[in-house]
């Protein structure tokens, strides 16, 4: 069977996602973030194509179930930027959802034929009514997720978290696709790899976002051992890493020889950072004034690597 990448326009082989920015949002509404939605389609698609025009061809949304996703919104915006958009299914860490949020009240069974259906036969049109018609692509196609998503709290893994890690590894055992877990500053990652292993999921299966918060290499290079891949996205935030913090981690994580577990993303998310939402310093960063610095310290080969062959092998349904 082929390998293939569900975008929101429609599977595509892995070759054709060409460089990829593995973690970013163009909709994303959370009671952890207010004043900074991300819920206008003309805004996003502005910073969509600043990212596309920064030498980006393909992203993954990973904004997750009941957080203010907009899947036709995604397809629209691909469609016009020719940016290729993966969407994400799951739940996020349980900070995220508020205390009456409808989907606490779900089991694992139940948040597992969510997902499953998402990546099968296409998301709803609004999480407000994940059984009401599915959002359709311009062509008239249902936009289908290709990420499943969980999250963990800072060395903990709570009861609404564990679910959560319990309904997608159901969900990547029925539709083979790719699981993200959101860290906080990468602590539980050892934690989450051994229970989703006991769930039957590969560790080379998951990527571990804001792995660079903690940039200790040799915790990395012990993840990429059992195949994790390692999601940094902490450019630009010099209030909790520098950016020659990070170009240090990467260096030293693929001279271990790590390099080939790595994909890089901003995760923005807020639209006070984004060019078009009135805010700095946007989705373009990465292409535009990291990479080039990458590239200085680890050379061309190790960065496509990054930004192609990596995030081409994660990304496919198997």
């Amino acid at each position: 069977m082929t390998a293939v990448v569900r975008t929101v326009l429609g599977d595509v082989e892995p070759a054709a996602l060409g460089r990829v920015n593995y973690h970013e949002h163009l909709f994303q509404v959370s009671p952890l973030l207010p004043g900074d939605e991300l819920d206008d389609e003309q805004s996003s698609s502005a910073e969509a194509a600043l990212l596309r025009a920064s030498g980006f061809e393909t992203m993954v949304d990973a904004t997750p179930f009941g957080l203010g996703r907009d899947p036709a919104g995604l397809a629209r915006i691909s469609t016009a930027t020719g940016l290729g958009v993966i969407a994400t299914t799951g739940r996020h860490r349980e900070a995220h959802y508020a205390p009456d949020h409808p989907t606490r009240k779900a089991d694992a069974a139940q948040l597992a034929a969510l997902f499953i259906a998402d990546v099968r036969e296409g998301m709803p049109a609004t999480d407000a009514d994940p059984r009401g018609p599915r959002a359709l692509s311009p062509t008239g196609a249902p936009v289908r997720a290709g990420m499943l998503k969980g999250g963990a709290d800072y060395w903990r893994i709570s009861a609404f978290e564990r679910t959560t890690l319990m309904a997608i590894a159901e969900a990547h055992r029925a539709t083979g696709a790719p699981i993200m877990v959101h860290l906080e500053f990468c602590t539980a990652a050892h934690e989450v790899l051994d229970l989703l292993a006991d769930e039957g999921v590969a560790s080379d299966r998951v990527v571990l976002a804001h792995a660079d918060r903690d940039p200790d290499a040799g915790l990395h290079l012990s993840l990429t051992e059992r195949g994790a891949y390692l999601g940094y996205d902490g450019y630009a935030r010099p209030r909790t890493r520098s950016d020659a913090e990070l170009l240090t981690l990467t260096d030293t994580v693929i001279a271990g020889g790590g390099g080939d577990r790595i994909v890089l993303g901003g995760d923005v998310a807020r639209a006070t950072r984004y060019i078009a939402y009135g805010g700095m310093p946007g989705l373009a960063y990465l292409g535009e004034r990291y990479l080039p610095r990458l590239r200085s310290a680890v050379g061309d080969a190790a960065v496509d690597a990054l930004i192609t062959t990596n995030p081409a092998r994660l990304l496919a349904l198997h």
